[in-house]
This record gives C-alpha cells, sequence and structure tokens, in this order.
C-alpha cells in the first residue's frame, strides 16, 4: 500500500470544494488529518476509487516527524556526497575554500561541506537545512528575471498556494498589522532592502533567502473600511533553482523566525 509522503499528496486527491461532506472546515483539514492518521480517506466521497485502491481506506498514518526529518537530511547528505562543491558553489553564487560551500542566506554565512556538516552565523534550524541541501544539489544556477509572480503562478504553486496563504501570508500580515518596526528591522537584521512600491504597495521589502532566490514581500496598510493586506511574490524562475516543497518550506520557517523576533519584543 502506497504512503502519502506529505500533506499535499492527500490534498491533490481531493476536489478542492470544501463542500464539508467529510465534517471537516476544509479539503486542506482534512488532508492533514488524514495525513496525520486522524481520518481514513475514503471518508471524502470524491476520492476517486482508484485512489482508494492506490493508498487503502484507511489512512497510512504519519511517521514520526522526527524520524521522518533524519531520514530526509540522511538522504540529502547522500546525494551531496556525489556533488562537486566547487563547480556547484560557481553556480548558485556561493563560494568554496577549504572543503566547505559557503552561502548567505539572510544576509549570514551558511557553509555545508562534503559530509554534510553545517558551519553557519545562524541557528541551523531544519527548515534552512532541508531547502539549502536541495539548492545546492538541485539548482539550475538562473538568474533571477526580476519578474515577480505569486505562489500560484509558480509551475507547480497551484498545489501549495492555498496552503501558503494559511501559514505564511496570513500570519505574516498579523504581525505587520501589530509590530510597526517589523519592516524596519527585516530590512536590518536580514540585509533586507525597501524597494520601489510594487503593485501600488504601501511597502515593498526583498529579503534574499538564498542567493538566486529573492522574496518580495508587499504590504497596503488598512484603510477606513478596508482592511490590510499582505502578499509575498516569487521571481518567476525561482523554480528552477529550488523545487516548490522547498520554497514552500523556507518560506514557512522564516515566518515562524519572524513570529519569534516579535515576541521578543513583545509583541503578542
Amino acid at each position: 500500500m502506497a504512503e502519502f509522503e506529505n500533506v499535499m499528496a492527500v490534498f491533490k486527491l481531493l476536489p478542492k470544494t470544501n463542500c464539508r461532506k467529510c465534517n471537516e472546515a476544509t479539503c486542506l483539514a482534512f488532508a492533514a488529518a488524514v495525513f496525520q492518521g486522524k481520518r481514513p480517506l475514503s471518508d471524502c466521497p470524491f476520492v476517486p476509487p482508484e485512489d482508494l485502491e492506490r493508498f487503502g481506506d484507511q489512512a497510512p498514518g504519519r511517521k514520526d516527524p522526527r524520524e521522518e526529518l533524519a531520514n530526509t537530511l540522511a538522504g540529502l547528505k547522500k546525494q551531496l556526497a556525489g556533488v562537486d562543491l566547487a563547480k556547484a558553489a560557481k553556480k548558485i553564487g556561493a563560494d568554496f575554500s577549504n572543503g566547505r560551500l559557503t552561502l548567505r542566506t539572510l544576509g549570514k554565512n551558511f557553509s555545508v561541506d562534503a559530509k554534510g556538516n553545517f558551519y553557519g552565523e545562524i541557528h541551523i534550524h531544519h527548515w534552512i537545512a532541508v531547502p539549502v541541501l536541495n539548492y545546492i544539489i538541485q539548482a539550475g544556477g538562473v538568474t533571477p528575471s526580476g519578474n515577480w509572480v505569486p505562489m500560484r503562478e509558480l509551475p507547480n504553486g497551484k498545489d501549495y498556494y492555498r496552503l501558503f496563504g494559511q501559514r505564511c501570508e496570513k500570519p505574516l500580515k498579523r504581525l505587520a498589522d501589530t509590530y510597526t518596526d517589523l519592516f524596519e528591522d527585516l530590512v536590518h537584521l536580514f540585509n533586507g532592502r525597501r524597494v520601489e512600491n510594487h503593485y501600488q504597495s504601501d511597502i515593498s521589502l526583498v529579503l534574499d533567502p538564498l542567493p538566486l532566490l529573492p522574496v518580495l514581500i508587499c504590504y497596503w496598510k488598512p484603510e477606513e473600511g478596508i482592511s490590510s493586506t499582505l502578499n509575498i511574490f516569487f521571481d518567476d524562475t525561482a523554480e528552477k533553482n529550488l523545487s516548490i516543497g522547498s520554497i514552500y518550506t523556507l518560506t514557512a520557517g522564516l515566518v515562524v523566525m519572524f513570529e519569534k523576533i516579535a515576541l521578543r519584543h513583545g509583541v503578542n
């Protein structure tokens, strides 16, 4: 019986109509419950019989997250061993010396050697480590075009943009609404840069999580009778340098980090 690799693998099988016939608020919530082993896939009456047969009537359940992460990192490190780091560094905007590839992530140095050992000026969370290793292994070395698009307009973004809106854009908007110094701190702490206001936004800020993967954050302040809006955009070349899953993981991790910074400033 096949197993789901992640929530999105379940979500792809669903009608995405949020009909609530499964008694969950949304198809995404149902997908998460199936992936976590809390609901059987057959509770959605619209899943095709061939998919039910393939994955089984009962949810496969989820492995321990720590075990999943360890297995993911082990697999990436195994792939990394076959990568010429000196050659890769030239392609992806990094440096290579003393057996280590060093790149800049959010204005800080992050290094890795051929054995997958990490060295950095920032705490190396899994949401940084996994995308960075994928970036080193997979990046095509494509220079950003300067054309910004939302997650849903990336080649494989349609399967992620709903989850992306819930886990990334909405939490960051809440921060921007209450943490007035958010954007200034992002500029100073992470070498962000204010840019000419895009899409007539009140604030436009570019961050560089990875050398060839810039991120544009646009914020429209609330006005009388109109609530605020925040959207995150990517260069249209993003998936040529990093997989959509790692783009999501990296951005979601950044938002969590920004939330922790806000908490340290007493923002609830």
